[in-house]
């Protein structure tokens, strides 16, 4: 999955953070969801505009911005 198929940034939608294509829906609200432990299909039903493979390519931009920089973790 090319996660750029499912995930767009534009300055005139949502201030210019990261979307699904196509909505208004931030990839960090789905990213929030997966880690309050809702799984692809119920954040599709709490989200109709959205499919589980935009569910899975917000993970996979996340892990490609992870891979981008080092966290300290102390």
């Amino acid at each position: 999955m090319n996660w750029r198929d499912h995930i767009t940034v534009d300055p005139e939608i949502c201030h210019g953070k990261a979307c699904i294509a196509g909505t208004r829906v931030l990839v960090t609200t789905v990213l929030d969801n997966l880690a309050a432990g809702m799984n692809a299909d119920e954040i599709a039903r709490s989200y109709p505009s959205i499919s589980r493979d935009a569910v899975r390519a917000a993970l996979s931009y996340a892990a490609t911005l992870a891979n981008e920089r080092v966290v300290a973790l102390h």
